[in-house]
């Protein structure tokens, strides 16, 4: 027996102002989140956003259609309940940064590593007062306390709803600093998805793509992406 599954009952989802911000109302009622809390962002544009996710509906409601719907439920039902533990597993990726961590060989792949990590470490260096340890290998390379708490300070200082695009950003590209590039404008989405993805275009080259490890990584790409946007909403 398959399990309920919801089906569209309103006619027009508009964005509204609300106490607290902006919401979405479908035919007058507002909507909450999975966990029934109300619905409330920070900006209109975000507002509009989800309006257009819930107006595109068609028949029964496919959630993996919402992006920016889901990334505000998260803020609110996960991120605001627990958001300095969110922090702390954020800042972490900083102490093991995916820049940080070169090949031992063949020779053309460091130097593409260096030709491109290497600015966005010096520009980290610079902008945020963090000069991270670079080594070769896989093994722990211990990073100056200090740089990892101007990093964790930063993220500290981020909203719940920037946390919950910041957090996917991190997650997926494994660097705690091509997140932090992407927010301050320092690269573009595109930019810092090519610079984490340096190794697995080297193999590709190599040995041929994969079609299944191929569709993974678009699937990858595009949250990648939808993750940049909900920032960009934020306000």
């Amino acid at each position: 027996m398959s399990g309920w599954k919801a089906k569209r009952f309103w006619k027009e989802a508009r964005a509204e102002d609300c106490e607290g911000g902006f919401t979405v109302r479908l035919d007058g009622r507002a909507v909450k989140t999975p966990a029934k809390v109300a619905l409330v962002v920070p900006t209109r544009a975000m507002a509009q956003a989800i309006a257009a996710e819930w107006d595109a509906q068609v028949g029964e409601v496919r959630p993996e259609t919402m992006p920016v719907t889901r990334a505000a439920n998260s803020a609110i039902d996960k991120i605001v309940p627990q958001r300095a533990e969110v922090v702390e597993i954020v800042a972490a990726y900083g102490a093991s940064d995916l820049l940080c961590y070169r090949a031992l060989g063949p020779e053309a792949l460091i130097a593409r590593q260096a030709a491109g990590w290497d600015p966005v470490l010096d520009w980290a260096a610079e902008a945020l007062g963090a000069r991270l340890v670079v080594t070769q290998g896989v093994i722990p390379v211990a990073q100056p306390a200090e740089a990892v708490a101007a990093l964790t300070a930063r993220v500290a200082g981020l909203s719940p709803f920037q946390l919950a695009a910041f957090h996917d950003l991190v997650a997926i590209s494994g660097s705690l600093l091509l997140a932090l590039a992407v927010i301050e404008g320092h690269l573009t989405a595109e930019e810092a998805w090519l610079l984490s993805r340096i190794d697995e275009s080297w193999q590709v080259e190599q040995w041929g793509e994969d079609e299944e490890a191929a569709a993974t990584e678009a699937g990858r790409r595009v949250a990648f992406d939808q993750a940049s946007r909900f920032f960009s909403l934020c306000g």
